[in-house]
C-alpha cells in the first residue's frame, strides 16, 4: 500500500517578514527610527546565520522578526522592537552585551540580557526551577517591565509554532506556559495574550478535550453566529434611539474558558449556554452606566452576576462593567461595557501605558504608572524566604485568582483573593496590624477569624499591644500568599527555639512514615547535600524553618530519604566493586600461579622463564610469552620486531601465551640502549658521567666509529620503564647525541 507523502515544509523568507514588520510600524502611528530597527534586524540575521527553526527549513531569524511583530502589536517602543529582534543573540550566538550596547545603547542590551537570564539556569528539581523562573521574572519585571513583555511575545510565537516540537517538549512547554506565562500575562492585564496562550497550551495538554470543544463549536457556529448577529442588531438599534454612540462586538468565549467551566461544573459543552459574550465600547464614562441601564431594560439581568470594575478596578488595571442577562430566546450571555481607553488597557494591559518621546530615542512609563506594577516589588519582598512550593502556590493565587473588593472604615477599597478572611485584610493593611490582631468586625458585626469576606463588606480590625501574636492555625485560614508569608516571618523571628524543637518533632514524625529515623539521616554525606539544596547553613536552621512553616516536613523528609537511598546505593556500589576486584585478583592468582622472575604465566606454575635478548623487556613494557622447545617460556616485548614478524607465521601461532608482570617486583632487569651521536672528543666520558650521576647499574659499555658517527651500546640494569625513560632522557641531552633507542625495535 502506498503511503501518503508528507507535506513538504516551505521555508519562510525573513526579508519578506521584516518588510511586513516595517509596514506595520509605519502604520502604527508611533514615530520610530526605521534605520535603527533595520540595523537590529541585520545584526540578528547575521548572528543567527546558518541556524534553522524546528521546521528544519526556515531561518531562525524569522522567529526574532515574529517576536518583534508581536511587540509592535503590544504597542511597545523602539528600544523594545530592537531588543525583540536581538533577544536570542546573547544566548545562541557569539554576540555579547557589549556588542549590542555599542551599536544600540545600554537599554537595549540590558533588555536582551534580561530576557536571556530568564532561560539560562538549570535546576536540580522541577519545583526549584519553577520557583527560580518566577523569581527571575519578577526581578526582571521590577527592573524593566519590557523584559517580560518581550518574553511573553517570544513565548507566544513559540506556542504558535509548537507543532514542530516533540510531544514531550510540547507538553512541557505548554504546562510551563499555563502555570507561569498565562498568569503573568493576566496579572499584567494582557487579556488577549493570556487567552491565546491558554488555548494553545490546552491544545497540547488535552488534545482530545480541545478537539471536542472546537468541533462542537464549529458544528454550532451557524446557530451561534445568527444569535450573536440578532443580539448585536437589537442593542445597536436601541442605543441609537437613545442617542448613545457605541461600537458593539460579539465573540465566542475562548476554548480554555469553556474547558474550565465544563471541568468545574462537570458538564459537556451542550450543558453550557453562555457561550457568547458581547462588548459595548463607548466614548465616555457616563455612557458606560447609561448603556448598563439600557441593557437591563432590554434583557432580564441574572441576580448576583453584575460587577463594577470601573469604580473598583482589578489590580491589573482592568476596568469594565460586567453583567449577565437572559435574552428572549432564554439563552444567557455576558455583556461588557467600557470606554475605548479601558478597552485598550483590557487588551494590552501595562503595555498599553507606554509613552514615546517625540524624538523616538527612548521611552518612559507615563507618570503614575510605576505604581500599577509596584505589586511586582511587593511580591518579591513578601516571598523572599518562601519555600518553593509555597512560593509557586501563593504567586498563582496572587496573580490568577478572582478578587473580592472590601472597604476599610475610612472608605478605602482593598482588593483580596476570593475567599479571603479578616486576617488577610489585616495583613494587607500592615504586618503590625495582623500580628496584633485580636478580633474583627464586618459591617458592624463581630465575626470569626475564618469568616469569608464578600464584595462590599466594610471590615474593621481590633488590635492589642498585649496580643500574643498570630496563631499557627492562621496559616490554614488565610488565602493570600502575602499574609501567609508575614505570619511565617513573625514565627521565624520571635520563636526560634520553639521552632527548632517543633520542627525536629515534625521531621521525626515524617521520617517514621518513610520507615527512617533521624539517626539514619544525620550523617554528613546525607545531611550536607540536603542543607545545600534547601539553602540552610545548619540543621538547626532547617528544623526552625519546618517549625515556622518556611518548608514542609514532608519535603525535607523526602529529600533526606532520597539522599539516604543514594548514599546507600553508592556505598553498596563501592563495596561491590571492591569485592569484585578482590575476587578478580584471587581468581587471577589461582589461574596464573606463582610468579617466576617477576613474571606470571597464564595457566602454568613454576615454569622456566627467560627474557629474550632481542628486545630485553623491563617492568612496565607490554609483554607476551613464547613457549620454546625445552627452554620454558621466552618473554618478548609486544613491540619487538621478532614477535611482530613471527605472529604472521601460522606454524608458531599456537605457541604464544599470555604473560604479565607481578604486582610486587624486587628484581632488576637487563636492557640494552644504543646511542647515536656526532663523533667528538670526550663523548664517552660525558655519557659515563651522566650514567654515574644517575647511579645506573652499567654492565657493559662499548663504542665504535661509523663514518664520523659514533654508536655507543650500553647494557644496564633497571627496575622499570620509568627509570629507563629517565636515563634515556638524560642521555639524549648530552651534547652531539642525536638519538637514544632501545634494542628490539
Amino acid at each position: 500500500m502506498n503511503e501518503t507523502p508528507k507535506k513538504e515544509n516551505i521555508p519562510l523568507d525573513p526579508d519578506k517578514l521584516y518588510a511586513a514588520l516595517e509596514e506595520k510600524i509605519k502604520n502604527s502611528g508611533h514615530p520610530m527610527d526605521l534605520g535603527r530597527i533595520r540595523a537590529a534586524y541585520e545584526m540578528a540575521k547575521l548572528a543567527h546565520a546558518g541556524q534553522l527553526r524546528k521546521d528544519g527549513c526556515s531561518p531562525y531569524v524569522t522567529h526574532c522578526v515574529a517576536a518583534a511583530d508581536i511587540s509592535v502589536d503590544l504597542g511597545l517602543d523602539e528600544d523594545s522592537i530592537c531588543a525583540a529582534l536581538l533577544h536570542d543573540v546573547i544566548e545562541d550566538t557569539p554576540l555579547t552585551h557589549a556588542d549590542i550596547a555599542h551599536q544600540f545603547g545600554a537599554p537595549v542590551a540590558d533588555i536582551v540580557e534580561g530576557v536571556t537570564k530568564l532561560t539560562r539556569v538549570q535546576y536540580t528539581s522541577k519545583e526549584d526551577e519553577q520557583m527560580e523562573n518566577l523569581r527571575k521574572m519578577l526581578m526582571a519585571m521590577a527592573k524593566d517591565i519590557r523584559v517580560i513583555l518581550i518574553k511573553i511575545a517570544d513565548r507566544l510565537h513559540n506556542m504558535r509554532t509548537m507543532d514542530y516540537q516533540t510531544p514531550e517538549k510540547q507538553r512541557t512547554k505548554s504546562l510551563e506556559t499555563m502555570e507561569i506565562y498565562a498568569p503573568i500575562a493576566h496579572r499584567l492585564g494582557m487579556q488577549q495574550a493570556k487567552w491565546e496562550l491558554e488555548d494553545l497550551s490546552l491544545r497540547y495538554l488535552d488534545p482530545t478535550g480541545y478537539r471536542e470543544i472546537t468541533e462542537a463549536l464549529n458544528a454550532r457556529m451557524p446557530e451561534l453566529e445568527a444569535f450573536m448577529s440578532s443580539v448585536e442588531e437589537k442593542i445597536q438599534t436601541r442605543l441609537k434611539s437613545e442617542g448613545i454612540k457605541a461600537s458593539i462586538f460579539s465573540r465566542i468565549k475562548h476554548v480554555y474558558s469553556i474547558y474550565r467551566k465544563m471541568y468545574a461544573q462537570k458538564l459537556d459543552i451542550n450543558g453550557i449556554f453562555d457561550l457568547c459574550a458581547f462588548r459595548v465600547i463607548v466614548d465616555s464614562l457616563p455612557d458606560c452606566y447609561n448603556v448598563l441601564g439600557v441593557i437591563h431594560d432590554m434583557f432580564k439581568p441574572v441576580p448576583g452576576r453584575f460587577k463594577d470594575y470601573i469604580s473598583t478596578p482589578k489590580p491589573n488595571m482592568y476596568q469594565s462593567l460586567h453583567t449577565t442577562v437572559i435574552g428572549t430566546e432564554g439563552i444567557p450571555f455576558e455583556v461588557q461595557i467600557r470606554t475605548w481607553e479601558m478597552h485598550h488597557t483590557a487588551e494590552y494591559g501595562i503595555a498599553a501605558h507606554w509613552k514615546y518621546k517625540m524624538d523616538g530615542s527612548s521611552s518612559v512609563v507615563r507618570d503614575g504608572d510605576e505604581e500599577k506594577f509596584a505589586w511586582v516589588r511587593r511580591l518579591l519582598e513578601d516571598q523572599q524566604e518562601s519555600d518553593a512550593q509555597d512560593f509557586f502556590h501563593d504567586l498563582k493565587i496572587d496573580m490568577f485568582a478572582d478578587e473580592v473588593f472590601v472597604f476599610s472604615p475610612k472608605g478605602d477599597v482593598i482588593n483580596l483573593p476570593a475567599g479571603a478572611t479578616p486576617i488577610d485584610f489585616a495583613y494587607s493593611i500592615h504586618s503590625d496590624v495582623g500580628n496584633h490582631m485580636v478580633g474583627a468586625k464586618v459591617n458592624g458585626r463581630i465575626v470569626t477569624f475564618d469568616y469569608v469576606l464578600q464584595n462590599g463588606d466594610i471590615v474593621e480590625i481590633r488590635t492589642s499591644k498585649s496580643s500574643p501574636g498570630p496563631s499557627r492555625d492562621w496559616l490554614s485560614i488565610v488565602k493570600s500568599g502575602s499574609a501567609r508569608t508575614k505570619i511565617k516571618q513573625w514565627y521565624k523571628k520571635e520563636r526560634r527555639e520553639e521552632n527548632v524543637l517543633r520542627g525536629l518533632e515534625m521531621l521525626e514524625d515524617e521520617l517514621k512514615h518513610n520507615e527512617l529515623s533521624l539517626e539514619d539521616v544525620q550523617g554528613e554525606e546525607i545531611m550536607t547535600p540536603v542543607l545545600k539544596r534547601l539553602s540552610y547553613a545548619t540543621p538547626e536552621d532547617m528544623y526552625a524553618a519546618i517549625g515556622y512553616g518556611g518548608v514542609t516536613a514532608a519535603r525535607v523528609a523526602n529529600r533526606l530519604r532520597d539522599e539516604q537511598k543514594s548514599a546507600m546505593a553508592e556505598k553498596k556500589s563501592v563495596l561491590d566493586r571492591v569485592s569484585a576486584a578482590a575476587e578478580r585478583r584471587e581468581e587471577r592468582a589461582k589461574k596464573e600461579g606463582k610468579a617466576v622472575h617477576g613474571i606470571l604465566v597464564e595457566g602454568l606454575d613454576n615454569c622456566l622463564v627467560k627474557f629474550s635478548r632481542c628486545c630485553t623487556p623491563v617492568p612496565g613494557d607490554e609483554i607476551i610469552g613464547f613457549i620454546t622447545r625445552g627452554q620454558g617460556v621466552s618473554i618478548h616485548r609486544k613491540d619487538c620486531e621478532n614477535y611482530l614478524r613471527r605472529t604472521r607465521d601460522q606454524v608458531d601461532a599456537g605457541r604464544w601465551i599470555h604473560v604479565s608482570w607481578a604486582s610486587q617486583i624486587t628484581d632488576s632487569y637487563v636492557t640494552i640502549l644504543t646511542i647515536a651521536a656526532k663523533d667528538r672528543s670526550g663523548l664517552v666520558m660525558d655519557i659515563a658521567t651522566v650514567l654515574n650521576s644517575l647511579n645506573a647499574k652499567v654492565r657493559n659499555l662499548s663504542a665504535r666509529d661509523n663514518a664520523g658517527l659514533a654508536l655507543v651500546n650500553i647494557s644496564l640494569e633497571v627496575r622499570s620503564t620509568a627509570e629507563l625513560r629517565q636515563i634515556m632522557n638524560r642521555l639524549a641531552s648530552v651534547p652531539s647525541v642525536t638519538e637514544v633507542s632501545r634494542s628490539g625495535k
